[in-house]
């Protein structure tokens, strides 16, 4: 019988680093649980002794859809045998014990990452929020207010309880729609980017049938999309474990860690992060980033 809980067994897993360190922006703690969504389903989930509890709105008949999306399955340890045993990496992995990465939904992912650059975690998690709530559709049930006021249970906690908003949704909206969710110059890339999804200009599946260069080399050909948010969308949607995205947390990262006493480029850190961190660079390139954004700021 389809159940709304389950718990997911898992070790070395550290729940609130893994939801809070920059790899998605739709979730919020609540006391001692993290509130989201994951495809059309709002789910609880709860760090507990043996694993992962899980909750859903309504009875789920399969919970392989978080597993996958939580990458429970991933032997941690196989991956942190891969890193280098150098000082920076030790200290990472120390401070971050249990992060993981996540494995996300591709346009999803995409479209939050357009929505990314230039901007700081709360403000991306701000017009995400924004643009779920007009675009995207409610997936709790109505409750009554203590007034006796009839609403709907998302309208009243924003972006936790919409689905995201699928491309063919953004594609019929015009900029100036985009425009009032705060994006900024980024609503033309958005729009741009859903409109060749939606008409089948551009083939988000087809990325899982190429190799790294090829799949990076077309996520580029889309507006808006460089070649850092490429790496974080084949990293954090596809499971390119190679990518390692280099924005200017990562730069300050590799130049205080790696070169403390001379200046690196910018191409000399991107060549240097290209070949020491092994078949798992983007794992590390997290740790990285977690460990200098919480603990090096």
């Amino acid at each position: 019988m389809p159940a709304s809980e389950i718990l997911l067994p898992v070790r070395d897993y550290d729940l609130a680093a893994t939801l809070d360190s920059g790899q998605v922006f739709r979730w919020q703690k609540n006391e001692n649980s993290w509130h989201g969504v994951v495809g059309n389903k709002f789910v609880q989930l709860t760090q507990v002794e043996h694993g992962i509890h899980a909750a859903s709105s309504a009875p789920v008949g399969d919970w392989n859809f978080l597993r996958q999306f939580l990458q429970t399955e991933t032997d941690l340890s196989a991956v942190l045998k891969t890193f280098p045993d150098d000082e920076p990496m030790r200290a990472a992995v120390a401070a971050c014990p249990g992060l993981r990465l996540l494995r996300q939904d591709s346009w999803e992912c995409l479209a939050s990452f357009i929505l990314s650059s230039t901007k700081q975690i709360v403000q991306i998690r701000q017009i995400t929020a924004l643009l779920c709530e007009r675009f995207g559709n409610p997936l709790i049930p109505s409750f009554s207010t203590s007034d006796g006021e009839k609403v709907a249970e998302g309208r009243m906690r924003g972006d936790l309880f919409y689905s995201f908003p699928s491309a063919e949704r953004l594609a019929a909206c015009t900029e100036a729609d985009l425009r009032a969710c705060k994006m900024g110059f980024r609503a033309p890339n958005l729009l741009a980017a859903a409109r060749q999804i939606a008409e089948g200009k551009f083939d988000l599946e087809k990325i899982r049938t190429l190799n790294y260069a090829e799949a990076r080399a077309e996520l580029m050909k889309l507006r808006g999309v460089g070649g850092k948010i490429a790496d974080c969308v084949l990293l954090f949607a596809y499971g390119f474990d190679s990518a390692f995205p280099v924005d200017v947390w990562i730069e300050r990262a590799l130049q205080r860690l790696y070169f403390p006493r001379r200046r690196a480029s910018a191409p000399r850190l991107r060549r240097f992060a290209a070949t020491h961190f092994g078949p798992h660079a983007g794992y590390a390139q997290q740790y990285l980033f977690h460990y200098m954004r919480t603990k090096l700021k």
